[in-house]
């Protein structure tokens, strides 16, 4: 549980239909950390996607968006681990989360892809690797396993966003914990915000 993050990757769909949808949280947090890092995130064509290098808790760290669909985030974060040699283990990929309520997020250390696209996709270009980490921002669910896709595309409702901000928030404040390999901390910092 101590191993420090050397990736941090936020997953999302390209494209102005799909900003600020609720697929798209991942991806939304990584802005916000690189705005709050005054860091800009520039596109390279061999990661096919936007990329920073940061430091966080006085360690580089890589920040990534895959410019790939959803389902292709895989080919993505392959490419710039592979490009730097950065372990699974120390790669942080934050996604929605449908099981979570808006406005709670929580930190994972390996398991499966739970049906998620893009987790499916980066464990198949890992490797089939699952042991890298996970933030996952609630989404909430529609209550209905039909209404899924048309539910993570959509944006939500101003309430429901309110609250994923805050969960987004309280998420970049417990970041620098997880990035120092202090996973232990980090999750109870993040966990008992709620």
């Amino acid at each position: 549980m101590d191993a420090p993050v050397e990736l941090i990757v936020g997953l999302g769909n390209p494209g102005p239909n799909y900003e600020r949808t609720r697929h798209n949280v991942g991806a939304d947090l990584v802005l916000e950390l690189a705005k709050s890092l005054h860091a800009e995130l520039k596109y390279e064509s061999k990661f096919f996607g936007d990329t920073a290098r940061v430091s966080i808790a006085g360690r580089v760290v890589r920040l990534l968006i895959p410019s790939t669909f959803m389902n292709l985030s895989g080919k993505s974060i392959g490419a710039l681990a592979g490009f730097y040699q950065i372990p699974t283990e120390r790669i942080l990929v934050v996604h929605d989360e449908l099981d979570l309520s808006p406005g709670i997020a929580r930190f994972k250390k390996g398991g499966g892809h739970g049906g998620h696209n893009g987790l499916r996709d980066t464990i198949k270009c890992l490797g089939n690797n699952s042991d890298f980490a996970r933030l996952r921002i609630g989404i909430g669910h529609p209550g209905n396993a039909r209404q899924v896709v048309d539910y993570v595309l959509k944006k939500a409702p101003p309430s429901e966003q309110e609250l994923i901000n805050i969960s987004i928030d309280d998420s970049l404040r417990a970041l620098s914990l997880a990035v120092s390999g202090q996973w232990e901390r980090a999750m109870t910092k993040l966990h008992s915000t709620d």
